[in-house]
C-alpha cells in the first residue's frame, strides 16, 4: 500500500513541476499574446459581422477590457493546467488534437474510434475569396444547395461530414486550378479535390466546408506516344474511357478499379484493382506527374523516362497522398500491350479455406496469372439473386490467364491441377470473347449484386492485405465474425495479392446495426495488422482509416508525414481532416 500511495505522490509531484515550468511560460509570454489576440479579436469582429448599427458596435467593443491583463497569465494557466490534469486522469484526448471531430464516443482518428461522422470547425468564406473565384472560373463554378450537398456527400461512403462545401469549381485549366489553390491559400480556406466519387473511406468529405475543386471538366489527353507505350492525360479522364480510347492502336492503361474512377483520384488513393496482381498498383504504372502545391507553384515531378535516380522520388510522395499535399493535374501512365489471347476459368471449393490455399498455390507456383478473385458463398447467393442464375452457392475462384493461346492454355490446365488437389471442383474456363464476357460479368457487378440481398440497406465496403501466406488464415478467421453477425456481409478478395474486400449490409435507421458494422470492420483491420499487414490494401484512408495507422506505421512515422505536410501545406488547407491523424503531434 505504501508503495502505491508513494507512486502516486511521485506523479503528482511530476506533474506539479511540470505545471509549474508551464506557468512560468506562459506568465513571460501570455501579455504580447493577449494584446494580439485581443487587437484581432476586435478587428476581426468589425469587419465580419453585418447587421443593425447597434449589433455592429457591439461586437467592436473589446470583449476583454473587464479583465485585469495580470490575471489573464494565471487563467491561462489554470486553464492548461486543468486540461492537463483531467487528460492524465481520465484517459482524455491529448490537447495537440484538433477539436472539431465528432466525440460522440471516440475521438475519429484515435485509437479504435467508433464514430463516423466527422464535425468541423466551419467559418464563413470571405467575399473577396468569391469574387477572385468568380473571375478566376465565370460561369464554372456555383453555390447551389443540391449541388453542394452533392459534392458533400459521397454515395458509396460509409462515412459522412456535418458540413458539406461552400463552393464548387470546375476549373478547365491547370493555369486555373494554380490561381484557385493560391487564392484558397491566401485566405486560409480549406480545399477539398474530387474526382469521381468513387472513393469510399471519406475523402471528399467537407467537413470544415470551403472549396471543393471538381476536378471532371479537365479530361484531355494531351498525347499520346505509342512507341514508348505511353500516354499523358488530365486528371478528369476515367481509366475506362481511357481505354475505349486506346484500343485501336493495341494498348491499355491496365488498372481497373470500380467503374467511373478516374485517373486522378486513382493516383491521390493509390488505388489498383483486380488486374494489380500482374501490373502493380498506380505507384508502378504512374511515370510523372504534375501537381499544384498549397502556394499555387506547378511541380512536375519527373521526366517520361522509364526509370531514374534523379533527386526525391516526388511521384511516389504524391501518389496515395489523397489531396493532403496538393492537386494533380496532369499525370503521365505507363501502358501496355492488349493481349494476344485470354482464357477466363472458375472453380468451386467446399470452404473458403480451399479457395485462398489454392491462390496462395497458384502464385507459389510460378504462374503469371493476370487475375485470381475469390467469392464467398454469400456473395454468390447475392449475384444468382441479382441476375437471375444458379450457381453453386459455395466459395468460388476466378482466373484469368494471357499470353499466346499455347500459354494460356498450359497455365489453366495447370492451375486445374492445382485446384483439383485442394477439393476444387467445376471447374469451367472459356475462351470465346462473349463466354468470357459472361463469366467476368459475375465479378464485375458483385457490389451491386449484394443490394438484391438488402435492397433498403446501406454498405460499409471495406479492405485490408496481408503478406500472401496469411490470407487464408485471415479469411478463416474474418469468416467466423461475419457469419456470427445478424448482419449480411460478403467477401470479395484479389486473393493474388493478399487484398481481402468485405461488404456489410446495414439499416441506417439502426444503431446497433451501424455499430455491429464498424465493429466487424474493425475485428478484421486489427486481424490484418497482427500478421503484419495493412489497414487497406487499395481503398486508401480517407478519414475511415486514420484511426489505424498508429498501429500499423508507428507515430514516428506518422510524425515524418506530419511533417512533409506542414513544410508543403503550412496552412493546412489541402484536405484537412485527412490521412494524418489528428493526434499525431510534431
Amino acid at each position: 500500500m505504501y508503495c502505491k500511495y508513494s507512486s502516486i505522490r511521485r506523479r503528482v509531484w511530476l506533474l506539479t513541476m511540470a505545471l509549474s515550468s508551464w506557468i512560468s511560460r506562459l506568465r513571460s509570454s501570455s501579455r504580447p499574446i493577449y494584446t494580439k489576440f485581443r487587437n484581432s479579436l476586435s478587428h476581426d469582429h468589425g469587419a465580419a459581422v453585418t447587421g443593425s448599427p447597434a449589433a455592429v458596435e457591439r461586437f467592436r467593443k473589446p470583449s476583454f477590457s473587464h479583465w485585469d491583463n495580470s490575471l489573464l497569465p494565471l487563467a491561462f494557466a489554470l486553464s492548461a493546467g486543468s486540461l492537463a490534469l483531467h487528460s492524465y486522469f481520465n484517459n482524455s484526448p491529448s490537447c495537440c488534437e484538433a477539436p472539431n471531430l465528432d466525440q460522440t464516443d471516440k475521438r475519429l482518428g484515435g485509437t479504435d474510434s467508433m464514430n463516423y461522422v466527422v464535425k468541423g470547425s466551419h467559418r464563413e468564406v470571405p467575399q473577396e475569396l468569391i469574387n477572385e473565384l468568380s473571375v478566376i472560373c465565370k460561369e464554372n463554378m456555383t453555390m447551389d444547395y443540391d449541388e453542394r450537398y452533392y459534392h458533400g456527400k459521397p454515395q458509396n461512403s460509409f462515412h459522412k461530414a456535418v458540413n458539406i462545401p461552400d463552393i464548387i469549381v470546375f476549373p478547365r485549366s491547370e493555369e486555373e486550378v494554380s490561381k484557385i489553390v493560391a487564392s484558397c491559400n491566401k485566405h486560409k480556406v480549406p480545399i477539398v479535390p474530387y474526382g469521381g466519387a468513387t472513393s469510399i473511406e471519406g475523402h471528399t468529405l467537407s467537413p470544415n466546408g470551403g472549396v471543393c475543386i471538381d476536378m471532371t471538366q479537365m479530361k484531355r489527353i494531351k498525347s499520346l506516344n505509342v512507341k514508348d507505350m505511353d500516354v499523358v492525360v488530365e486528371p478528369g479522364i476515367g481509366w475506362m474511357d481511357l481505354n475505349e480510347y486506346l484500343e485501336p492502336y493495341g494498348l491499355f492503361f491496365p488498372l481497373d478499379p470500380g467503374p467511373g474512377a478516374t485517373i486522378g483520384g486513382m493516383c491521390a488513393t493509390r488505388c489498383s484493382g483486380s488486374l494489380a496482381v500482374r501490373y502493380g498498383t498506380m505507384r508502378e504504372n504512374v511515370i510523372n506527374l504534375k501537381v499544384v502545391l498549397a502556394n499555387g507553384d506547378i511541380v512536375r515531378t519527373g521526366s517520361r523516362a522509364r526509370k531514374s535516380a534523379a533527386g526525391y522520388d516526388l511521384t511516389r510522395l504524391m501518389i496515395g497522398s489523397e489531396g493532403t499535399l496538393g492537386v494533380i493535374t496532369e499525370v503521365t501512365l505507363r501502358l501496355q500491350k492488349i493481349p494476344q489471347f485470354s482464357v477466363v476459368a472458375m472453380c468451386n471449393f467446399p470452404t473458403i479455406k480451399d479457395a485462398a490455399d489454392v491462390a496462395i498455390a497458384t502464385m507459389m507456383s510460378g504462374i503469371q496469372v493476370s487475375r485470381v478473385e475469390l467469392l464467398d458463398e454469400v456473395q454468390i447467393r447475392a449475384i444468382n439473386l441479382a441476375n437471375g442464375k444458379s450457381l453453386p452457392e459455395v466459395p468460388t475462384l476466378m482466373f484469368e490467364f494471357i499470353g499466346t493461346e499455347a500459354y494460356s492454355r498450359e497455365q489453366t490446365l495447370m492451375v486445374q491441377k492445382i485446384a483439383s488437389e485442394h477439393s476444387g471442383s467445376d471447374f469451367v474456363f472459356a475462351e470465346e470473347p462473349e463466354s468470357k464476357k459472361e463469366l467476368w460479368k459475375i465479378r464485375k457487378e458483385a457490389l451491386w449484386a449484394c443490394f438484391a440481398m438488402e435492397p433498403n440497406s446501406e454498405a460499409l465496403i471495406t479492405d485490408v492485405c496481408v503478406p500472401l501466406s496469411r490470407l487464408a488464415e485471415l479469411i478463416s478467421r474474418s469468416k467466423q465474425q461475419l457469419d456470427a453477425s445478424p448482419l449480411v456481409c460478403t467477401v470479395i478478395a484479389h486473393a493474388g495479392d493478399g487484398n481481402f474486400h468485405c461488404v456489410v449490409l446495414f439499416d441506417p435507421d439502426k444503431e446497433e446495426q451501424r455499430k455491429e458494422a464498424e465493429r466487424l470492420n474493425c475485428f478484421m483491420v486489427h486481424a490484418a495488422l497482427d500478421m503484419d499487414g495493412t489497414c487497406t490494401g487499395e481503398h486508401g484512408v480517407g478519414t475511415g482509416k486514420m484511426k489505424y495507422l498508429e498501429k500499423e506505421l508507428g507515430m514516428e512515422a506518422l510524425q515524418t508525414m506530419k511533417r512533409i505536410k506542414a513544410a508543403l501545406d503550412p496552412n493546412d488547407i489541402m484536405n484537412p481532416g485527412k490521412l494524418i491523424p489528428s493526434h499525431v503531434c510534431m
